[in-house]
């Protein structure tokens, strides 16, 4: 079980550390699914996208 208490998500890698929700023994998420959002009008790169999902681990 990963430190929020959930078992890492196979399907959704990442590498976030500083998400609660990331798994700390693994670059997966714990979460069952995520939802992922825009900050642009029109996005036209990866990077104009954002993990809507993400917290900040205390």
């Amino acid at each position: 079980m990963s430190e929020c208490g959930c078992e890492k998500n196979t399907s959704i890698k990442c590498t976030v550390d500083q998400c609660r929700y990331h798994c700390p023994t693994a670059d997966y998420c714990s979460l069952k699914e995520i939802q992922v959002g825009c900050h642009e009008p029109n996005p036209t790169v990866s990077e104009c996208t954002d993990c809507c999902s993400f917290q900040l681990k205390s």
